[in-house]
């Protein structure tokens, strides 16, 4: 992480009559392939990055939170007792995160706390997820809890949907607090078993390109697509009953329910499955070191994301295909969508020339700056100072 200790723990001691408390870490994101497979049961390969959340926390003895956004220069005291808890959607994580680990046993208690992340925000690298995950593997080292890391993983995806509005998967949460330097996940989302795969593409780079455009994922675009896959699912379980998820559906069910669902529908459950695929094909091209196949694989991901899912924008269109132009070797939009980063393979000869065309040409286009973001792989939730 480029964001250090004593950046949090300077602002903790002014804010906090000079005291000291521990201080815990999660990452954010990356996502080589398997986009909005999580919810239907499918696979995700994440891996957790070196950028993340920080957070300095003490209990204070009291049944109160006050909490401090370094980042915003906002502060906070509400009660974990209050059923409603603060508006502010930074505070409001925090605020679940408790109420999610008080409902599975642990005693938690007020605290007082500061908090900062280097993850930049919107661009699809999920540092909600990095906050959930650092305060729920916070509350149960403080508070004598003794959920296992995929418990801790589930809290944070509650946390989503009960107190922000976004029913989104696992993966992300799964991701911050599972993550290992220097290893990518494979996570199968309807088990719950992964398997780690060894990162470390020789003669290859990943590079994030951040087009700048903050997506926005509460409310109907994302949960209207998820709505499209509960549709299909629904229709196949007209004549399957044990169809739960679309992973769970084949080719066959969906083409026998194409005239019973919508258009827009059907294009977004043919997405899922295709990716479902493509999730299996990479898991394989990587034990043969085949990274022409990975990257292959990640331009089909983006076409069905921009044409069949409809979750991509120009601005990312284009610098897939900035990508493509340059001779990158994969390249798609990562995240939920809307806006943030596409992820790029790129092939170390080709990085520089690759960057600076990016640059060029996306500001030529659009009159604004793309960011450029290296990948390092990174680990999961931690204790790194008491």
């Amino acid at each position: 992480m480029r964001l250090t200790i004593d950046d949090v723990r300077s602002r903790f001691i002014k804010h906090f009559d000079g005291t000291t408390g521990t201080i815990y870490a999660a990452p954010g994101r990356i996502n080589l392939i398997g986009e909005h497979t999580d919810y239907n049961g499918g696979f995700v390969f994440p891996g957790a990055v070196e950028q993340g959340m920080i957070a300095e926390i003490k209990p204070n003895g009291t049944r109160n939170i006050r909490a401090y956004s370094i980042d915003l220069k906002d502060y906070y005291e509400f009660s974990i007792d209050d059923d409603k808890g603060p508006r502010a959607t930074h505070f409001r994580y925090i605020f679940g995160v408790a109420r999610e680990m008080m409902k599975r046993g642990v005693k938690v208690e007020g605290f007082d706390t500061a908090f900062a992340g280097d993850v930049p925000l919107g661009s699809g690298m999920s540092s909600s997820a990095a906050l959930e995950s650092t305060y729920a593997f916070a509350l149960n080292d403080l508070f004598g809890g003794n959920l296992d890391k995929m418990e801790l993983a589930k809290v944070g995806q509650a946390t989503e949907h009960n107190y922000i509005g976004v029913n989104c998967g696992i993966m992300d949460q799964f991701a911050s607090i599972f993550g290992k330097k220097g290893s990518l996940m494979r996570l199968d989302c309807r088990s719950g078993e992964y398997e780690y795969f060894p990162w470390n593409p020789q003669g290859y780079k990943l590079v994030l390109i951040n087009s700048c455009v903050k997506h926005e994922l509460v409310g109907s675009p994302y949960n209207d697509r998820r709505n499209s896959c509960e549709n299909v699912v629904k229709a196949v379980k007209a004549f399957k009953p044990e169809v739960e998820t679309l992973r769970d559906c084949t080719w066959d069910d969906l083409e026998s329910v194409k005239d019973k669902v919508s258009e827009v529908d059907y294009r977004r459950a043919k997405y899922v499955l295709g990716e479902v695929d493509r999730v299996l094909a990479v898991c394989d091209a990587l034990k043969a070191g085949d990274y022409e196949t990975v990257g292959e694989k990640m331009y089909e991901t983006h076409e069905g994301l921009s044409k069949d899912y409809e979750v991509s924008c120009e601005e990312l269109d284009f610098l897939v295909e900035v990508a493509r132009d340059c001779g990158v070797t994969g390249s798609r939009i990562m995240g939920g969508g809307f806006g943030g980063c596409t992820i790029n393979l790129v092939r170390n000869e080709l990085y520089t020339t690759f960057v600076e065309e990016c640059k060029t040409q996306y500001k030529k286009k659009f009159g604004k700056a793309c960011k450029i973001i290296e990948v390092f792989i990174g680990d999961g939730a931690r204790k790194l100072s008491e």
